[in-house]
């Protein structure tokens, strides 16, 4: 009698698990995207012009090209170039450097080289989620090294830093 009383509990129990599992749906995707692709499938992302006074020619090009990437790579948006249910828009709006410490010796000894993007998102699907907003990030290099000799692969993090920012607050909810 009490294996029948112990297959019953585990019947029950297992019963219940089933109806748990099938009430609850947990969806993750490793990219990081949370978008609805029934509402939403094409974004268009505009070339960011470069409007800061300081400016080092490359940076403009480096930073369309991982912006576009940055969507190309990890969601399944066809890219167009008008009417996108997503936009993306804006510009490069500064581009400095600074002195951040000083050594033992009253000296500069690293500098801070920092860009900031203005973003503008327009949600086409839902304008509750639409944006302006300013982007930035930083990075630092001894005042030993010249500018020239470390300004690529800086600004490249930096570009990369952004477009991560930016992908993250139009399409991944974070």
């Amino acid at each position: 009698m009490d294996w029948i009383r112990k297959s019953n509990i585990l019947a029950i129990m297992l019963l219940a698990a089933t109806m748990l599992l099938a009430a609850c749906s947990v969806s993750y995707k490793f990219n990081g995207a949370s978008i609805d692709y029934t509402k939403t499938k094409t974004i268009q992302i505009a070339d960011f012009p470069i409007r800061s006074s300081y400016v080092w020619g490359p940076m403009g090009p480096l930073f369309n090209n991982e912006l576009k990437d940055q969507y190309a790579n990890h969601t399944r948006l066809i890219q167009v170039k008008r009417n996108g249910d997503l936009k993306i828009e804006g510009e490069i709006t500064q581009y400095q450097q600074r002195n951040k410490s000083v050594s033992a010796e009253g000296y500069s000894s690293q500098t801070e080289l920092s860009m900031t993007v203005n973003v503008r998102f327009t949600n086409n699907a839902n304008h509750s989620e639409d944006f302006e907003r300013q982007f930035t990030a930083s990075s630092y290099y001894e005042t030993t090294q010249s500018l020239n000799s470390v300004q690529e692969e800086l600004v490249t993090q930096m570009c990369k830093e952004i477009c991560e920012q930016i992908f993250n607050a139009t399409v991944a909810n974070w």
